[in-house]
């Protein structure tokens, strides 16, 4: 199977979309809706939509695994946001009628500083050598995970730079109905995004671990492939979403040929989420974390040293997997 695409900016809808005056059921205090209309967007053909692969949108956290410090690392995504004089003039930019001019960003004045690590996302616009803002006013990025970063601890708490490994969720190799949790070199994920999910990652749409013992899984983009999707109808996808047990997923991202990655979101099509009972719940899991090849000194309050403890052990849905002292 061809290694799918990496997310390294903001991803278009599939369809051509429309604003609504009505308060959005996807962000508190937003007074309009983006909802996609019925036209397959521009976008989307340019990239040979009908011959992408369509894989499950995981709803978490963005993270890269790139080289620091010589050996492989994680990183979370942080976008350098402009400062508050440039956001107000790009904000009535937008709300004036000039649209039709493009707005001028000078770079090494109109954002905020970022930590000296921080490197952009690949594929953003560069000019003279710097990095540019999309569409949003934004410069993604990206900053490395470290250890002891009270910010970024429950990323830390998903990798061991001492064993250079990380926690995947993905399917097990030999069953797709099966889930399976494993302990992964990070060498392996080099140059891969992943969605970081978990007990304190946007409010916990899977119920994984609970408040006395967070629980936090990496899932590689593209790793959940949808088998019958519908064709690409507006109509379609709505009822698949509203009545199968596989479409009870955040949305879906189409991995096209030419690397492009293309979206539609449950919100797109007016649906709610989260939702009580999301498929990836649906699904048994096991813990397969691969480690007899040499002794590992985990510390004893780490997510790797409560795997080992519960190692080739299996449980009906994510939900059930509860890490004792």
């Amino acid at each position: 199977m061809r290694r799918l695409g990496s997310v390294q900016r903001k991803m278009p809808c599939v369809f051509v979309t429309e604003v609504k005056e009505e308060p959005s059921t996807k962000r508190e205090h937003q007074t309009f809706k983006v909802l996609a209309t019925e036209t397959v967007s521009h976008k989307a053909l340019d990239a040979d939509i009908y011959s992408a692969i369509p894989t499950e949108k995981v709803d978490g956290t963005c993270c890269y695994v790139t080289t620091y410090k010589g050996q492989p690392y994680l990183w979370a995504r942080l976008d350098r946001k402009p400062n508050k004089l440039a956001e107000k003039r790009f904000k009535n930019f937008l709300h004036s009628k000039q649209n039709s001019k493009e707005f001028f960003w000078n770079v090494e004045e109109d954002f905020k500083p970022v930590p000296e690590c921080w490197i952009p996302a690949k594929e953003i616009e560069q000019l003279n050598g710097n990095p540019m803002p999309d569409e949003n006013g934004h410069i993604p990025g990206w900053v490395p995970v470290e250890k002891n970063n009270k910010q970024y601890c429950w990323h830390s708490s998903v990798v061991n730079y001492e064993f250079e490994i990380a926690l995947v969720l993905k399917h097990h190799p030999d069953d797709s109905g099966l889930l399976e949790i494993t302990a992964v070199p990070l060498s392996d994920l080099l140059e891969q995004t992943l969605e970081l999910i978990g007990t304190n990652i946007n409010g916990n749409p899977y119920g994984l671990g609970s408040k006395k013992h967070p629980l936090h899984l990496l899932i590689p983009h593209g790793a959940f492939q949808i088998r019958n999707l519908p064709t690409l109808k507006h109509s379609d996808l709505l009822s698949w979403f509203e009545g199968c047990r596989e479409g009870k997923i955040e949305g879906i991202v189409w991995h096209c040929n030419d690397g492009c990655l293309i979206k539609v979101h449950r919100h797109h099509l007016g649906l709610c989420w989260p939702i009580p009972d999301t498929y990836m719940n649906s699904k048994p899991v096991i813990i397969n974390m691969n480690l007899n090849k040499r002794d590992y000194a985990f510390d004893t309050k780490c997510l790797f040293n409560h795997f080992s403890k519960i190692d080739h052990q299996k449980f009906s849905r994510l939900k059930d997997i509860i890490l004792d002292e």
